[in-house]
């Protein structure tokens, strides 16, 4: 059964899921309303997004230190000072940092990419199209195609979870949310990286990181 726009609105309205979560539950139901209303519920999606939009304004700062190399501190908010002293959610926190470490993203969402370096990005990208040939017609597909990739590479929730790469960071804040039961948000983050800025011999340490938490 083909999924419309409306059906995904209905369900959206319905749940409070995002729109690419009601998408495919629906695709995954093949279309029936009240199977991807149980199947969001049972993923924990439509609880954790109404929680999304209460305040969050206790919470945590995590850290991670990776062989004195690779420092992250980041902010972690919950609703309560209970949750922030909650083992699971001090976990989800230093994950956190363990993932900006490995994967040194430049912003936490989508929304926050500046504009101009959207579209600074799409025009490298285009360029890049053209210059291998493509024909001009398809150039515009390919770059929205590689601005999601881009999106993926620079944004913390986008981003593959290091400990578990079939879920994004996203996905897995959403689980935590839902589990704890608590608005959880990721606030803000810094990396430190010795000799940054520097001239210096090439060290790949995001990638050291990364292997030592995949070993």
């Amino acid at each position: 059964m083909e999924v419309t726009a409306s059906m995904v609105k209905e369900l959206r309205e319905t749940t409070g899921a995002g729109m690419m979560d009601c998408k495919k539950a629906l695709v995954e139901t093949n279309g029936n309303m009240e199977d991807a209303i149980k199947y969001l519920r049972e993923k924990g999606i439509a609880k954790a997004a109404k929680k999304m939009d209460r305040i969050a304004s206790e919470g945590i700062i995590a850290s991670y230190i990776h062989s004195g190399r690779i420092g992250v501190i980041v902010e972690i908010n919950s609703e309560t000072d209970f949750v922030a002293k909650n083992a699971d959610f001090q976990e989800f926190g230093k994950d956190i940092a363990m993932q900006v470490a490995a994967a040194n993203p430049l912003y936490i969402r989508i929304e926050d990419v500046p504009v101009d370096a959207i579209e600074k990005e799409k025009e490298i990208l285009r360029n890049q199209a053209l210059n291998e040939g493509k024909p001009a017609q398809i150039v515009d597909k390919m770059v929205e195609g590689r601005i999601a990739k881009y999106y993926k590479e620079v944004c913390l929730l986008e981003q593959p979870f290091i400990k578990d790469p079939d879920k994004t960071v996203g996905q897995l804040l959403k689980e935590k949310i839902a589990f704890i039961g608590e608005n959880l948000s990721i606030r803000r983050f810094s990396r430190f990286e010795v000799g940054e800025g520097l001239e210096k011999k090439q060290e790949n340490f995001a990638e050291e990181v990364a292997k030592q938490l995949q070993g």
